[in-house]
This record gives structure tokens, sequence and C-alpha cells, in this order.
């Protein structure tokens, strides 16, 4: 029987996920099958339960289901436990589900891919939601001179640097707070799918600066136009979510797949 998984979100018609976890699996020669699954926002649980009854073997969560995703898990990795959040299921063989999160080395591997040395770096990151909390562990892992996370409410970014502080040197503030210049900045708010962009400093970027946007679309968004226009090099989202996708994939099949030829179809698609 071929293996079943999913990716659950609300909504979930836009993911990607069904076509890159396709792609891996043609390339590893692993016969599974994945779908995706708008759960009801109201009972998550059950809607992974019943995904597990019907033959279910793991699953990806995106948002806004990720803090119930970890609410559920039996057992939950490290990274996921001090993220306090999962985007990855996996159902053992004793029926209990294990929790992680990829989100933070799918980050850390696209900045690799695009020769961005982290070590030493004085990093910023814009925003205190989810998905910057899902980062901060494999940016501090890789050492850089200090992170600092800025927020419209610096009270938020305050306490999240606080909670990762044991992992280096970071703190938070608000946006007004900001003071270049920083080798790397990363966007992790919503901003750019309203077209929007946070208040910034125009000498936010050092010499040789990286802007990643962890969002990403056909078009390069707000936050990476304006950075292109201050010297800073653009990178969006896309890698992002291939290499977390193929960390899933690897704690799925303990496979590691070649993200280089799927992550150019799917931009090719865009």
């Amino acid at each position: 029987m071929t293996d079943r998984y999913c990716v659950f979100g609300h909504p979930v018609g836009h993911s990607r996920s069904p076509q890159i976890h396709a792609a891996f699996a043609e390339q590893s020669g692993e016969a599974i099958t994945y779908t995706a699954i708008e759960a009801p926002l109201d009972d998550f649980a059950g809607a992974w339960r019943a995904f597990v009854a019907a033959g279910g073997c793991g699953a990806n969560v995106t948002v806004p289901f990720k803090e119930d995703a970890f609410r559920l898990c039996d057992t939950l990795s490290a990274r996921a436990r001090r993220a306090g959040a999962v985007n990855t299921l996996i159902l053992g063989d004793n029926g209990q589900t294990y929790g992680d999160t990829t989100d933070g080395v799918g980050l850390v591997r696209d900045l690799a891919q695009h020769g961005v040395n982290l070590a030493g770096a004085r990093i910023l990151v814009l925003g205190a939601g989810g998905a910057v909390r899902g980062v901060l562990e494999p940016l501090l892992t890789a050492q850089p001179a200090s992170l600092l996370v800025a927020n419209r409410t610096a009270e938020k970014a305050v306490s999240l640097a606080a909670d990762f502080s044991d992992l280096g040197a970071i703190r938070g503030g608000g946006f007004e707070a900001v003071e270049g210049p920083f080798e790397v900045v990363i966007n992790g708010t919503s901003a750019s799918l309203a077209g929007d962009l946070p208040p910034l400093p125009d000498d936010l970027f050092a010499a040789t600066a990286t802007a990643y946007d962890m969002m990403y679309g056909a078009e390069p968004t707000v936050f990476l136009r304006w950075a292109l226009e201050r010297g800073a090099r653009p990178i969006d989202g896309l890698g992002m979510l291939v290499e977390q996708a193929a960390e899933a994939f690897f704690q799925w099949r303990h496979k590691r797949p070649d993200t280089a030829p799927v992550l150019a179809s799917l931009r090719a698609s865009l």
C-alpha cells in the first residue's frame, strides 16, 4: 500500500507542497501520495486523527495550525520544543505522534546555498511571530556576531529574544530602535503579502549585505525591491520552502532529496 502524507492548512489550496513532494518522491523512487487537506479551524487534532485512521503516515502543517500541532504531539524534537511550534508530524510505529519543525533548517540551508555566511554576521530579523520563533535557534547556532529581533510591538520582540538569550548574542526592540548596518536582514513579517513595508532606515545595510524575505512570488516583494534599491542582494523565501520540505521528506523516508532541480522547476511555474 502506498504511504499517505499531506499538508494541513486553512486555507491550503495555494500550497506548493504537493508539487514539491511529488517531485521528491519521483526523484528518490519512493511510492507515496501527498495531498492538501483544509482542516477545520476549531478541530485540527480531529483532522489529524481522521487522516491517521485513513492510513496517513505523516504531514506537513502550515498556518494557522503549527501551535495546534505542537499541542497534540506525544513527543517533540528539541528544536520544536524550543520553537513552540510544529510543521512536521510523523506517526510512529507505536501509534504516537512525533513533532518536529524544519523551517529554521530550511532557511539556513537556503542561505548557505546562496553563499551567505552567518558566522560573525550582524543579523536583523523583522517580526516576532511564529515564523520568526521557528528560525531563531538555527540562526544563533551559526554563531553570528549579533542578532536583533525588531517588531512593531517592541515588548513582543524583547520577550522573544529573552527566550533564546541562552543561545547567543540576541536582543529585541521596536522598529524605531533599529540602527544599521547589518550584513543579513531577514523579513519574517507578513507585510509583503499586503504590499507593505516595515518602517526601516535607509542606512540599514552594510556594504555587502543580503536581504531575505520569507515570502515569495512571481515578482520580487516590496521589501526586496526596497532592499535592492539600497544595494542589498535580494533573496526570496521559495528556497526556504523547498529546503524545509526536503528536511521533512528526510524525516519521513530517510532519503535526502536533491533540492536544486525541484526549486528550479517550482520557480519556472510561478
